[in-house]
């Protein structure tokens, strides 16, 4: 299969724009103007001209003669559009898909103090046996498998404090209610990226997560999959890891941060 076409805009200015910005988001510190039009393949006078014209609009910087870097206009518009995301509707198409894939309830869920909470869920009624968490359920962090991304996104001392502050409860015989045991589990999460639970919460129920980051790589909610515990299937986990990292990317996220 061929590639597909690299589709530009029409007009040429228009073009040279795209160019300039993306050179000059490629460094941190100012960049002088010979820099620049080496770097973007265009004549001094003609990336003088359309830096001249940036700056006025304040979409370019000059902190000194001859230098230029990205201006702070191009901040006051990424901040409009990061309020914008919704990290539901960023997920919303991707969890259908996933479902699809397993044809089992896909949930999303946020941290809310010491608990999660599914803010989202993508199921289907003819998909047969499904485990569907209702939004605005809630459960703790130590007992869920997208709670413990969370938990493993934490230090000792928070951890420790967690630990004390919920005296690590549990639900049912699998959950884990030992400190050391939830810290060797957080160290696997941590190392694979994926966080489960083996029926902890629910007896008959197995999950697995992968975590959602925001453009400054924070975690900020997690993606599962419940099914009944005979039907989890580990053959899901590249899916599931690939639809978190979309959704991430979606979100501004990029993994070298």
């Amino acid at each position: 299969m061929s590639e597909p076409e690299t589709i530009k805009p029409t007009v040429q200015v228009i073009e040279r724009i795209f160019v300039l910005l993306d050179v000059l988001a490629k460094h941190h510190e100012p960049m002088a103007l010979k820099t620049i039009s080496d770097r973007a393949g265009l004549h001094p006078s003609t990336t003088h001209r359309i830096l001249n014209d940036l700056a006025i609009g304040h979409f370019i910087d000059r902190p000194e003669a001859g230098s230029y870097r990205l201006g702070m206009r191009l901040l006051e518009l990424g901040n409009l559009v990061k309020e914008r995301l919704s990290v539901r509707d960023a997920a919303i198409a991707p969890m259908r898909e996933l479902h699809r894939h397993t044809q089992q309830a896909v949930n999303l869920s946020i941290r809310q103090g010491d608990e999660i909470v599914y803010v989202e869920r993508a199921y289907s009624e003819r998909s047969g046996m499904q485990v569907v968490r209702a939004i605005g359920g809630h459960a703790p962090l130590h007992l869920t498998s997208v709670g413990k991304l969370f938990l493993a996104s934490e230090d000792m001392p928070r951890l420790r404090s967690y630990a004390a502050r919920t005296g690590l409860a549990g639900q049912t015989r699998n959950s884990l209610t030992q400190l050391a045991m939830l810290e060797r589990e957080l160290q696997e999460a941590q190392r694979s990226g994926i966080a489960r639970d083996n029926e902890e919460l629910e007896l008959g129920v197995r999950c697995m997560a992968a975590g959602i980051r925001d453009d400054q790589g924070r975690l900020i909610a997690g993606l599962s999959i419940s099914a009944p515990a005979g039907r989890l299937d580990e053959a899901w986990l590249p899916k599931l890891k690939a639809t978190a990292q979309a959704i991430s990317k979606s979100l501004g996220y990029h993994e070298h941060l």
